[in-house]
């Protein structure tokens, strides 16, 4: 049976610092993870195998991919990490609270937790692919978590999870970000022919994304999907009598 650890991936996008890859990589062995992927990484050094120390078998395993999307196809939800705040990001969670629901999920379902630039964090276009984002809260005066250390707190509230267990956790499947981009596609196809989404362009994109951190954040099981996909069908033949 899988570990629910082995669910987990820990996705750095586009590190510029081979010695912060080394570190994330010791940061994850460190909490009992394995799984590291990174997007663009810089090249590794002699500096990222002696950072990461005695985890050198997680940069050897490490996926890399050029693509963040190719990264996350088979992922049942994406989870971002931020320090900027704003109404435009979607849900923000406390990191204690947001890894609760990972944690929920990672039972039967892989779950990718993204990391942005050390310099420019997440962009915009990442985190629209987020179900929901976390912060982890710092002092005003020094608010900015160096990449290895925001990995590092994640991971250790994410193994707290399991022993403390103190919230109701429900355990299902969910379908991966493949198949909810079928999905999508289809969906806003549909409020287009309906006329729920406007001929405005940002505010189109403004419904889009809303819609997608909506089921990004809450995952859609099987059922669930079908039932869309039903309701999708039923309008569309109602559209054509």
């Amino acid at each position: 049976m899988t570990s629910w650890k082995e669910n987990i991936y820990f996705v750095l996008v586009e590190p510029k610092e081979s010695g912060n890859i080394g570190s994330s990589a010791r940061a994850i062995k460190n909490m009992g993870f394995k799984n590291l992927i990174l997007i663009n990484p810089a090249p590794l050094t002699d500096e990222a195998y002696w950072m990461a120390w005695a985890s050198k078998d997680i940069l050897e395993k490490a996926e890399v991919y050029k693509e963040l999307d190719n990264a996350l196809k088979d992922k049942a939800v994406v989870v971002g990490t931020t320090r900027r705040r704003g109404s435009k990001r979607g849900a923000i969670l406390d990191v204690r609270d947001g890894v609760k629901r990972i944690y929920e999920i990672s039972q039967d379902n892989r779950v990718a937790i993204l990391f942005g630039r050390e310099d420019k964090g997440l962009f915009n276009k990442e985190v629209e692919k987020c179900g929901y984002l976390m912060t982890i809260p710092t002092s005003e005066l020094q608010p900015s978590l160096n990449l290895a250390q925001a990995v590092l707190i994640v991971a250790y509230e994410l193994m707290r999870c399991e022993e403390i267990k103190d919230f109701h956790m429900q355990r299902q499947f969910y379908v991966d970000q493949q198949e909810l981009n079928k999905f999508y596609e289809r969906f806003f196809s549909v409020l287009k022919k309906i006329g729920y989404i406007p001929d405005n362009p940002d505010l189109e994109k403004r419904i889009i994304n809303n819609f997608r951190h909506l089921f990004g954040r809450t995952a859609l099981t099987f059922w669930e999907l079908r039932l869309l996909h039903g309701i999708c069908t039923h309008i569309e033949e109602k559209l054509k009598d």
